[in-house]
């Protein structure tokens, strides 16, 4: 049984601190909690930002609004800590899902959102929608070479070097059964207010992988593109789901190119 103690979410610098530099709060997917994953895929970022990563414990089981409720005190505790004017908010695949609801929630707080294949077109994909019930039919020892199966769906394994795949696996083979159950439900429960997101006047971009084959994400940046008034989106045409550790892909420079820092 999973312990329910030190369940609480929390944020992990994987850089150097640069008070001086605008906040970014890195909302990473689904099981990734390792400061090794966590610093490559936001690596690049320290030069412009000073950047916080959210650790949410693989025995954590809040629901969307809990864990909104939680990253915002976080937020504010932060911002009180280090005073900052804007707060950069960007979230990668099941994150792109919790970065929405933080806009819904506290559109105030962020200066600029990105999202990196959004996971939230999840409950839309009916065989996807099915995934946490399978799930908890997979015998346990099946279960244990799943994260095979998830790598080689997930992960363009060319564009990515082997020693970035270790730490890749390594974050894949630590979630619990249970850990994995919950989250995918909570994919599946995942609704967004469309009304109130074209409400953020902000600037957003969007990046999509041509090549995801977890998810539509081209459509779904495309998608978003219309609910957010001021939103931008980039596609990479050879990338997959988890493009941030491919050695060609950097997000700081996609910014830069994209004339999307301040």
């Amino acid at each position: 049984m999973i312990s329910e103690q030190n369940s609480e979410p929390y944020f992990l610098t994987p850089h150097t601190s640069n008070p001086e530099y605008p906040l970014l709060i890195f909302l990473p997917g689904m099981n990734e909690t390792g400061k090794a994953l966590l610093k490559l895929e936001t690596r690049g970022l320290e030069a412009g930002f000073d950047v916080r990563c959210l650790v949410i414990p693989l025995n954590n089981f809040m629901d969307w609004e809990q864990l909104t409720q939680s990253v915002i005190a976080l937020i504010q505790a932060e911002l009180e800590r280090i005073p900052q004017e804007a707060v950069w908010l960007c979230g990668e695949s099941w994150g792109g899902c919790l970065a929405l609801k933080l806009i819904e929630h506290s559109p105030h707080l962020f200066k600029r959102l990105i999202l990196v294949n959004s996971a939230s077109s999840f409950h839309r994909i009916a065989w996807l929608n099915q995934s946490p019930r399978l799930l908890t039919w997979t015998p346990p020892l099946l279960y244990r070479f799943s994260p095979i199966v998830t790598l080689c769906i997930t992960s363009a394994l060319t564009r990515i070097s082997l020693t970035r795949l270790h730490v890749l696996w390594k974050a894949a083979q630590a979630a619990p059964k249970k850990t994995a159950e919950y989250r995918l439900s909570q994919l599946s429960k995942f609704r967004i207010d469309e009304t109130q997101l074209h409400q953020f006047p902000h600037p957003v971009l969007l990046i999509a992988s041509q090549a995801d084959r977890v998810l539509p994400s081209v459509a779904e940046a495309q998608y978003l593109s219309k609910i957010f008034p001021a939103a931008q989106v980039v596609i990479l045409p050879q990338s997959g789901h988890t493009c941030l550790l491919e050695k060609d892909v950097n997000l700081y420079q996609i910014l830069q190119a994209e004339d999307f820092i301040i």
